[in-house]
């Protein structure tokens, strides 16, 4: 399709995906959020939960992935995001992020995930207004049906700390996030063989797949892209911008963002 070898592409993808990850984690700070909403993607790598050998179970990059996304309702940008475990660790590692990039005091709300209920404590403490959004499911589907999600029969909302506006506990924009993520990467396209055989290739798609949602793609509520709203630009990218990013960022090494353990 593209002419050159697939090892070739698979390299690009690695060195403008690290680019692509510095810049933005270097870039989005200093945001004047107001909300924000929180949630998981699922994926796997390597292969299927169920069909792991015991030894590569628990294991980051082996069966479930789990990608933690933050979104600014108002401006749709991403400000940050995790490719982890789904764990207190990870929980905890994705709200330090987050935190770090905001400049006041916001409305959280995040799905249903206990293990935020520490991380967010232990992060913002008191300076958060903060709400979960637990959807209750019926039984799992059977038959032909078995790919389908179980029905949303409706939703619980706790609110954790804080004062909210009871309006803005939501998780529909990041959730519309999670089909925009499937739709644009292959890699989270359910009952496909385009799945990640390498956990690191994943991490480098997604931050490339960020790069251009927030950069690159106009939102077309706002009129602009999601950088522009909030103030990280004065323009829309191109594609070429951001290829160019390799060049400025090959010298220098990834931060670590991981936790040790899981």
């Amino acid at each position: 399709m593209t002419g050159v070898a697939k090892g070739t592409v698979a390299r690009l993808l690695i060195e403008v995906g690290k680019a692509c990850y510095l810049y933005q984690y270097k870039n989005l700070k200093k945001l004047q959020s107001r909300r924000i909403q929180c949630d998981e993607i699922w994926s796997f790598c390597y292969a299927k939960q169920d069909n792991l050998p015991e030894k590569k179970r628990g294991k980051l990059g082996y069966g479930d992935v789990w990608t933690y996304v933050a979104i600014d309702t108002d401006t749709k940008l991403v400000p940050c995001w995790l490719v982890g475990l789904r764990t207190a660790n990870y929980a905890y590692q994705f709200m330090s992020d987050l935190a770090k990039r905001l400049t006041n005091r916001v409305q959280l709300t995040t799905d249903g995930h206990r293990k935020y209920l520490d991380a967010v404590d232990d992060v913002f403490g008191n300076n958060i207004d903060y709400a979960m959004l637990v959807k209750l499911y019926g039984a799992d589907p059977k038959g032909d049906k078995r790919y389908s999600p179980s029905e949303c029969l409706g939703t619980e909302t706790h609110v954790i700390k804080g004062s909210q506006d009871p309006k803005q506990i939501s998780t529909s924009f990041v959730e519309r996030q999670n089909l925009t993520m499937r739709m644009n990467m292959r890699r989270f396209t359910r009952l496909t063989n385009g799945f990640s055989k390498k956990v690191d290739n994943l991490k480098h798609a997604v931050a490339l797949h960020f790069m251009y949602y927030n950069f690159v793609r106009v939102h077309k509520t706002l009129g602009v892209t999601p950088a522009m709203a909030a103030g990280i630009t004065d323009h829309v990218w191109t594609i070429e911008d951001i290829v160019n990013l390799q060049f400025q960022f090959e010298a220098m090494s990834s931060p670590k963002i991981f936790p040790v353990s899981n």
